[in-house]
């Protein structure tokens, strides 16, 4: 099918959005929509205004402070959305997750991370060479990078996962057709990939990056300064990601900036799935009603 419709003039959909369980979260700057596939096979729709602490205090939107507040605000909305999803894909049975079991869930993902991703490479470095300077960062690095694609592998691998994956697809493939301009539909939506370069896929590989580079720049001799480093620099890890994020984003037709996407377009091949026509309906559903809340 030959795509020939204008690019829209509209608002930008800004964060995009992320899967969840049955369903797929869009945002924009100030408005949050989630559809979920009920078990009766409905979608269930929830709308819900978006007031960023960024918008009322203008120190908040401060190039690197900017990026710390997205990057809680996006996690905050996200566990809701996850929270909302659960509880509907539960109701069925009766269940009903708790907002402290969800929260508990939240920390220990939180902290795993942390230790996974910061802390163990650089432990296992320690513990396992005795090279000290360059060749130990380039040694962490590798390991750190190591560690990440292992866990994306482990996780994407799991079968129970797999339709959140395809729900991922689907919110990828349905921001894409938006934002080439055609018209919403599933025959429309499915030409299009399932790939999107403002992913947090692709963000999680530039904080990686990004660490890398950060803590081979601050060293120090003391082991447990260096470990130290490994959790309180994370804050700061974010905020130059986040820029680097956004300058991709605004020079993302050159070519330059095309071959820079390329490693987390390629690793979004693992964090997503080709979605069925109910899923690519239910996020194109998302995207409608965005925007239009968008327009009012």
């Amino acid at each position: 099918m030959e795509l020939t419709a204008k690019r829209r003039q509209e608002p930008s959909l800004a964060f995009g959005g992320q899967a969840v369980i049955e369903g797929v979260m869009i945002r924009s700057k100030k408005h949050l929509v989630v559809c979920v596939r009920q078990p009766n096979g409905k979608i269930l729709t929830k709308t819900e205004e978006i007031n960023s602490l960024s918008e009322r205090h203008k120190v908040l939107r401060l190039p690197l402070i900017r990026g710390i507040v997205s990057l809680v605000e996006s996690m905050y909305l996200g566990v809701k959305g996850l929270y909302f999803s659960a509880n509907v894909s539960l109701e069925e049975e009766g269940e009903k997750i708790e907002p402290k079991e969800m929260a508990l869930t939240f920390i220990l993902a939180i902290a795993l991370s942390i230790f996974l991703f910061s802390i163990t490479p650089f432990l296992l470095t320690s513990l396992l060479t005795s090279f000290k300077g360059l060749s130990f960062y380039l040694i962490e690095s590798v390991l750190r990078i190591a560690i990440f694609l292992l866990y994306l592998v482990a996780v994407t691998s799991i079968r129970d996962f797999r339709r959140v994956l395809q729900y991922h697809g689907a919110e990828h493939v349905a921001i894409n057709a938006y934002e080439a301009g055609v018209k919403l539909n599933v025959k429309n939506a499915k030409e299009y990939s399932r790939l999107h370069p403002r992913c947090g896929t692709s963000f999680l590989l530039i904080t990686l990056i990004i660490s890398i580079l950060v803590f081979s720049v601050v060293r120090s001799q003391d082991f447990a300064t260096r470990l130290s480093y490994r959790i309180v620099l994370i804050p700061v890890i974010v905020a130059i990601s986040y820029e680097v994020l956004k300058i991709s984003d605004r020079y993302k037709n050159s070519i330059i900036m095309k071959t820079l996407v390329m490693p987390g377009l390629g690793l979004q091949w693992l964090t997503t799935r080709r979605p069925d026509d109910g899923m690519i309906a239910v996020a194109i559903k998302a995207v409608q009603e965005v925007n239009k809340l968008l327009q009012t």
